[in-house]
């Protein structure tokens, strides 16, 4: 007997009778009645950013030598199998020492270079060794005294801003107890570069997109004092709490009451430090995600409005395009998602501005502005 045909992106969910969209980050939440969370908020911004490893691979370094890279689009994470090194970014005053086990990424594109001796004046890379390294190692000097792994990831969804944004222009991983989690991933990399087996390079590309989910993890984990942003609250337990629920199910006819109920706090109280932490009220947040949730499901599945209106909470689709017009700046049958340079802000990125709210036209909507472009 053979199941109903579904459209490429579709499977039929035998254990719920759910047919599951796979190519989106919402199909977890399209999933009624689960009894655990399957997804968690900073999965949830990867998955809708579709990161897509560009390149994985290795240097290996020996004597003096000082390498040049220019600047580039999405997010490159690398570390320090064995050895020091010494990273210098443009735009940031104080070079970075690297000691063996450090991983840092570059989320911000700026143009940077790796050195043995800060003094030395740096050849380009692309003259150093062919680029991408597709899984190969690049050697200098017959190497032996650095050895890095990494990758570098570009963002194949829209609004890398929501990520790239929050996050400074060198986010270094240095703690003794960070290098033991990151141990076993490098170790590994290390090995499938350097041993070229079958599927090798398809294993370095994974491998490198855990050292990065492992990194921003480590970083949070930090406790990212002083910042303000969607990702800095999730170090707080009672912010993670209410963004987790917001995340969870979207749709939800959440008000800032019931949020606060989640957080454990009073209604004024939640509000209050929810704005402080995350850079915009609870239900503009609220807002905020649901429209980029619409945006990527205008551009990746043939749902119809009406139906993205009704899963994100929206009781007409004239009140869901009300506000996706507001929010995104152009009409549902216009929108496009903007070019990579462009970053849309979720909450709290530098330059961010704070925008009146207007009238609501969705029930647990706070009318914003339109979320605002700040070129790359």
């Amino acid at each position: 007997m053979t199941g109903p045909t579904l459209r490429p992106g579709y499977y039929q969910d035998g254990d719920w009778g759910n047919t599951i969209y796979l190519e989106s980050p919402y199909y977890l939440r399209d999933r009624p009645q689960y009894p655990i969370s399957l997804m968690d908020p900073l999965s949830d911004v990867l998955s809708l950013l579709k990161p897509r490893t560009y390149m994985a691979g290795g240097f290996d370094m020996g004597g003096e030598w000082s390498i040049r890279f220019g600047q580039h689009e999405g997010i490159k994470c690398y570390a320090v199998v064995s050895g020091q090194c010494w990273l210098s970014v443009e735009g940031v005053p104080d070079a970075v020492r690297l000691t063996t086990g450090d991983c840092f990424l570059l989320p911000r594109g700026w143009p940077f270079r790796l050195t043995s001796d800060l003094t030395l004046a740096s050849v380009d890379a692309h003259t150093m060794f062919p680029l991408p390294l597709n899984g190969g190692i690049a050697s200098c000097n017959g190497g032996g005294d650095c050895f890095g792994v990494g990758g570098y990831f570009a963002f194949t969804g829209s609004h890398a801003g929501i990520l790239l944004g929050v996050l400074p222009p060198i986010v270094h991983i240095r703690k003794e107890s960070d290098k033991a989690t990151m141990r076993w991933s490098l170790e590994r990399m290390r090995q499938e570069l350097s041993e070229r087996q079958p599927g090798g390079f398809l294993v370095a590309q994974q491998l490198a997109y855990m050292i990065l989910v492992q990194a921003l993890r480590l970083h949070l984990a930090e406790g990212l004092s002083g910042g303000v942003g969607w990702l800095f609250a999730l170090a707080d337990k009672q912010m993670s709490a209410a963004i987790h629920s917001m995340h969870d199910d979207p749709g939800h006819d959440w008000t800032v009451q019931k949020l606060a109920e989640r957080a454990g706090m009073s209604r004024s109280t939640f509000a209050l430090k929810f704005k402080q932490t995350v850079g915009a009220s609870p239900m503009e947040y609220l807002t905020r995600w649901r429209m980029l949730l619409a945006g990527d499901r205008l551009t990746n599945s043939s749902d119809p409005i009406s139906a993205i209106a009704l899963s994100l909470g929206y009781e007409s689709e004239s009140a869901f395009s009300t506000a996706f017009k507001r929010v995104m700046g152009c009409s549902t049958r216009q929108y496009s998602p903007p070019p990579q340079r462009a970053k849309i802000v979720l909450a709290g990125s530098p330059g961010h501005g704070r925008n009146p709210a207007s009238p609501s036209h969705s029930k647990g909507d706070v009318g914003i502005h339109q979320l605002e472009l700040i070129a790359g």
